[in-house]
Order: structure tokens, then sequence, then C-alpha cells
């Protein structure tokens, strides 16, 4: 089961507009067809959202009371004082943290780090972790990282131990802020800095750069810009303005290597460090440094980044991609034994066990939002506590509805979060009540609003786009990320020619094709079991362009994201006729073929492709309600019935001969266009009956049964009668009347 998207809002493209884009920018003509549907009606617009010069950012004394951290850290050097750096066990946190420490030790000041164990601190600053810091460094200032914003009760704890704290952080203010030297936020109300994307591991970036003063921002950004590059794209902050161009240059100075641990790190995922890409970031090296906070090791990831020789980054690699593998297979073992007792689910799933490791519950729950299609909370429970990592799916605020949850009947002891991510904790008792109250908010939202659209850029029409050339140039307008996701597009009936497991049946190859162009695509996360088409159907897929690189030779790519059957008529089936849509559960019908040999100049039928109509035919059978057009293509005539029952009674019977040849073979010598229509008559003459028709294993074979009495009426058939209820079509008053011995 893959997650259900709603309907899919397919943009368009100006095809004047895009000229010109591609005239005035030196874009691609397939760059310039995304850019325009993604709003970009000039050139000027294009250029200004194509910028990732260092002038992007954007002086950093414009964040409130930057001034004053910087005075505290200058005032600290002077005075010879030791500087903790209190930062957060993900991977924005941990990049944060090394960033400052790094820069802070080479301006010659005393600094340390602390970051909270997750599995036993939990996450932010804690009374004890402050008298811990206290006891272990004596530190007199404390700088935080990517958390402390809402810390005003443990700043009272600080200030009684004699440490100043500073607060740096990209998350929501409170009404009140924590009484503390300086409070570093892009989202206090008193804010001037034009943006408000930057991740925690951004804010401090800022800081240094307020330090060492803005004019070396460059250089700066030359240093720590791939640390500051891997924490924006871990925690998921749009990739636009200032992310934009920071991100561009991180990966420049990742493909240089000169970090020795992230090298290494590579070298370990066997990526190439010259050839890096945000993709190879965002999909196997965050995860690998995420698995460090995840199992309860954060140091591990810490050290790995700060390492200074190659022997100790070789092995600190070996251990995190190590620890990776074990928080894999965890992650697995919970996956595997909650999807065991799902079927189906239509409300939020909450699973809960006292033997589930709290570090991997957070992934856990995303898989099971995203395979499902719903909210899903994943709580592991100590002593009479459960700690809940929560996901949202689609159009439904999780955080919102906690809050709303708790604002009724405080359920929750702590929540805390944003719309497609939170956590909690909660008694153990309060579970139950818990789930029931999140089910009812989910239903009423979606109530609200449906399911959530798949948004593709637009449908590819002009298949002499989908080039490598072309392909690459897409690059102009990465890096990819939230406002500027990569490109989904569409190409609508075309013919699935080839469906291949790969991956140990974990994912499937398709070869597709329309108007003499073959597609390679390829969709993770579909089973072959569980993918909804047969070779030679028609769909619509919305795919991912990537270059495939395989021993040397590239070549186009088609990454599936969804697939549906087409909306629109194939080529294949005139437009007159066409088929507008068929069941899900039609899917599992085997392909008709029909060969140019069935035209014959004697006989000039029109034909159509025989997967979409015997579709049809097993999705009425099935339940599925029909337009007046669908049941006029199924409802055989009078002078069908007799074709085919001509047929039947001729010996052809008795050859059990795979289904959709059989019917194939029978449409043509009945003289009929379509083989629903003679399906159709067959289980028409099995529900009156006359015949038996054995379908297993693909294969027709059809019995006639001796019969005795009147003549069986066909138009009293309960499918006939179906088919001509409410037709808009005109339907015969004379019976169809056939026994065994009718010729």
């Amino acid at each position: 089961m893959m997650k259900p998207f709603g309907e899919w809002e397919i943009g368009t493209y100006d095809n004047t507009e895009t000229a010109m884009l591609q005239s005035e920018t030196g874009s691609s003509k397939l760059a310039a067809a995304l850019l325009n549907s993604r709003g970009f009606h000039t050139a000027a617009e294009a250029s200004a959202f194509l910028r990732d010069d260092i002038e992007l950012l954007a002086d950093p004394l414009l964040l409130p009371d930057m001034d004053k951290a910087v005075e505290r850290v200058k005032l600290a050097k002077e005075r010879g004082e030791r500087i903790v750096v209190f930062g957060d066990y993900d991977v924005d946190g941990i990049t944060a943290t090394a960033l400052l420490v790094t820069f802070l030790k080479s301006k010659d000041i005393a600094a340390e780090y602390y970051i909270p164990e997750r599995l036993t601190e939990g996450y932010g600053i804690s009374d004890d972790s402050l008298r811990s810091i206290h006891n272990a460094d004596k530190p007199t200032l404390i700088i935080t990282v990517d958390c402390g914003i809402t810390a005003s009760e443990e700043a009272k704890t600080a200030a009684s131990l004699g440490m100043d704290i500073v607060i740096t952080d990209h998350h929501e203010c409170p009404e009140l802020l924590p009484e503390v030297c300086a409070v570093v936020d892009p989202f206090r109300k008193d804010s001037q800095y034009p943006f408000t994307g930057l991740a925690g591991v951004g804010v401090a970036f800022k800081l240094i750069c307020a330090i060492e003063g803005a004019e070396h921002t460059g250089e700066l950004l030359s240093q720590y810009g791939d640390l500051v590059a891997i924490g924006t794209i871990a925690d998921i902050m749009p990739i636009i303005g200032e992310n934009r161009a920071i991100v561009r240059h991180g990966i420049e100075y990742l493909r240089k290597g000169e970090r020795v641990g992230l090298r290494k790190l590579m070298e370990e995922a066997n990526i190439p460090f010259h050839e890096i890409s945000g993709a190879d970031l965002s999909f196997t090296l965050v995860p690998k440094l995420n698995a460090a906070g995840r199992m309860g090791q954060v140091h591990v990831a810490y050290d790995l980044i700060t390492a200074d020789s190659d022997e100790a980054a070789h092995e600190l690699a070996e251990k995190l991609c190590a620890l990776n593998t074990e928080r894999r297979e965890v992650e697995n073992t919970i996956f595997t034994e909650i999807c065991a007792g799902i079927t189906n689910p239509t409300s939020p799933i909450v699973a809960s066990s006292a033997t589930w490791h709290h570090g991997v519950s957070g992934i856990v729950a995303s898989r099971l939002a995203d395979t499902y299609g719903v909210p899903a909370v994943v709580i592991c429970i100590d002593g009479d506590e459960g700690r809940g990592s929560c996901r949202s799916f689609g159009n439904f605020s999780i955080f919102d509805a906690l809050a709303a949850i708790n604002a009724e009947k405080e359920l929750l002891t702590t929540f805390g979060g944003h719309f497609h991510a939170a956590g909690l904790t909660l008694p153990q008792t309060n579970i139950a009540e818990f789930t029931q109250k999140l089910t009812a908010a989910y239903k009423e939202s979606r109530a609200a609003n449906p399911g959530p659209a798949l948004r593709l850029d637009f449908s590819v029409e002009d298949y002499s786009l989908i080039n490598i050339e072309d392909i690459e140039s897409l690059e102009k307008l990465a890096p990819w990320g939230p406002g500027n996701p990569p490109p989904i597009l569409a190409i609508t009936g075309a013919r699935l020619e080839q469906i291949i497991p790969i991956g140990g049946d974990r994912h499937i190859k398709l070869k597709l094709s329309k108007n003499n162009s073959v597609f390679d695509c390829v969709y993770f996360g579909m089973t072959p079991q569980n993918f909804s088409f047969v070779r030679g159907n028609y769909l619509d897929i919305a795919f991912e362009p990537v270059i495939n690189e395989f021993r040397g030779t590239r070549s186009v790519q088609l990454i599936i994201r969804d697939t549906r059957r087409p909306i629109q008529a194939t080529k294949n089936v005139p437009a007159e006729k066409a088929i507008p849509s068929i069941p899900a559960a039609a899917s599992a019908i085997p392909p008709l073929t029909v060969p140019a040999a069935a035209e014959t100049p004697q006989r000039k039928a029109t034909h159509y492709h025989a997967s979409e109509p015997l579709a049809l035919v097993t999705a009425f059978l099935s339940g599925a309600s029909l337009k007046p057009a669908e049941r006029f293509l199924l409802r055989p005539s009078r002078d069908d019935f007799k074709a085919v029952w001509k047929l039947v009674t001729g010996g052809l019977q008795r050859v059990p001969t795979g289904r959709h040849e059989r019917i194939d073979r029978m449409t043509k010598l009945a003289g009929l266009s379509n083989p629903a229509k003679t399906y159709t008559a067959l289980k028409v003459f099995e529900q009156c009956g006359l015949v038996t028709l054995d379908e297993a294993d693909s294969k027709l074979h059809v019995t006639i049964i001796p019969r005795e009495g009147p003549k069986a009426d066909l138009e009293a058939c309960e499918i006939m009668k179906r088919l001509s209820v409410e037709s808009e079509l005109p339907v015969q008053a004379q019976p169809t009347l056939l026994d065994s011995a009718q010729p």
C-alpha cells in the first residue's frame, strides 16, 4: 500500500512566455517551461529567483539582539571566560554546535559543547543539564543553538548558578521571551531581518558573521558553508533566498573534500565527494548523521564532523554507518510490528509499546504516515508515562490538533512541534482517550479538507524535452527542497510494456511507450504485488526526470511518484467512445492484444485496446457504477449474443487457452468490434445458467450446461438490468431468448 493522493493538480506553461524565458535567461526549453509553470513570467523574475550569490545574505545585525550577543561573546574573550555551546541532538543542532565551537576555538576562546542525550534527557535545556554543565566546566556563558527559545524557567536556574545565556534559535517565539543576555531568533516579532527561513545552524552562522564582521561573510561561507548546508537541508528549511545561496556554496565546499570527517563519511557511503548533490545529502549523509542521536550516541556524529585526522575520521565514519545500520534494523522491526496490525486505515494510527526504542519513533511515524496516508503517532512507554513522536499527512496540522485536544481536556503532559511534526508526553492511562480525540479531530478536518493533492508542474506533450541535455539543464534551478521542490511532471495515456521487479521485489522498473517514444521508469517502494496495472494497460504517470549512470552509460530515467488510470482517452481509443476512468479494482485483469491482422478488407471495424473495456467489465461486475456511455460499451445487442453463442456451441468452448487471447479470438470471429461485449455476453450466459466459466490462472475454459425447459430470457438477467438502468441510450424492448439448442 502506498500513500493515497487525492486529485492531481497539474500546472501549465505558456508557450510564448516560455520561449521568452528560454531566450533571455539562456535556459533550456524544459527549464524555462518549469520556471514558467511555477509563476515566473518575465526574465527579471526568473533571474531574481535563480540568484545564488553571497550578496543575498542579509546583514546579520538586522537580527534582534545580535549586537548584544556579539558584545557578550567579545566580553567573554576579553575576560578569558569559558563558553559552553548548548545544542540539539538532530543534524541541525549538531552542525550548529560544531560550527560555533570550531569558530570560537579558532579565535582562542575556551569553548566546549553540551548536547543532551536523546533517550534520557530529551530535547532542550533542563535544570539538570545546567547543573551538569556548571559542575563539569564552570562556564560563565552558555550559547544555545537550535534551542532555548522557551527556556524561561531554565534561564533563572542558569542565573542562580552564575551563568549568562545567549540564545540563538529559529523556532516560533512565545509571548514572553526568556530573560537572558540576548535572544537571537528571526521569528521575534520585533525582528527586521528579511528572511525567516534560516535553520538553527543558519542563525549560528549569522552569529559568527556578526562577530567577524559582515564583510567577511564570503570567507566564512567558504569555511563553514558545508555545515550550514547540511543542517539547512536536514531541517527541511525552504531552499529559497539566502538558503539557496548557502546550500549552493556549501555543496561546492563539500565537493572539495576538505573537511576530513565528512569526506570519510562520503567514502564510506560510496559517494564521490567531488560529485555530491543535495539529494545525496538528504537521502544518504543526513540519515547517517541523524543515526547517532537516534541511537543515543550523538557524540559520534559531532566527533566525526570535527575530526582532524584521516585515521580518526575513518574509524568514526565506520562507527556511524554501523549505528545507522542498527537504527534501520530497529526501525524496520517496529515498523513491521505496527503494520501487522493495520488494515487499510482511514483514521490516525496511534501505536504504543514498552519495548520500542524511542530514538527511532519519529522516523517510524514518518514511514507510517507516508505509507498509509494518515497521521501517525508512535508512543514509547516508560513506566507510567508515554513519549510520542507525531507525524502528519496532507492538510492536517498535527500541532493544532494536539493543542485543541489539550485545550478541551489536559490529556497531555507536554507537547510541542509544528504543522507536520510534533512530540508529546502523556500518562499511559490517557492513550486510549487521546486516540479517540485525535481520530475525531482528524475526521472533522477531513470533512472540510479532502485528501492531499499531488502538485505537478505540467504534463509533457513534447517528448523531445525528455532528453539528457535538457534534464541536466535543470541543475541550474537546483538545489531542490521546500519552496523549490524537484520537478514533478506528467505523461498521460502511456502504454505499459514491461514490469520488472528489482531490489529483491521491493521496487519495480517499468517500460512505457507513447507516440513512438519509450520511457524507462523506476517506482521505488512499489512491489509487483501491489502495483495496480498489468502489461498492456494504459496509465498516467507523475514522475521526476533524472539522469541514470550505470557502468559509464548515461540515460534518462523517470522516477515515478504516483500513477493513475487515464482521465482522457488514449490515442488508441476513439475519443467519441473513450472510457473516462476505470476503478482500481479492475487493475488485475490481464491485457488483451488486438493484432493489426484483425482489420480485413471485408470488415473495417473500430477496435479498442482491449485491456480498458475488459477491465471495465470486471469493475462493473464488482459493483462499480458506470456512466451511460460506459454501459453502452458493455451491453451486447441481440445480434451480439447470437454471434457469441454460435461460437460457444461450435466446439471452441473446450479449448483451455489464455483468457485474453481467447476473448480476443472470439471477438474477431464473431465480427464484433469490442471484446468487452464478448466478455459481458459470456458472463450473462453464465448468470443465466447456460455455461460455466473457469477463469483460474488467467485461462478461460467455457463449458455448456445441458438444459431443458423454456428458453433463457437474457434481458431479465441481473447484469442486463444493471446495464439498462437509467441509461440515456436506447435499450432493447424485445427479449433475447437462448437455450442450449439454439444455433
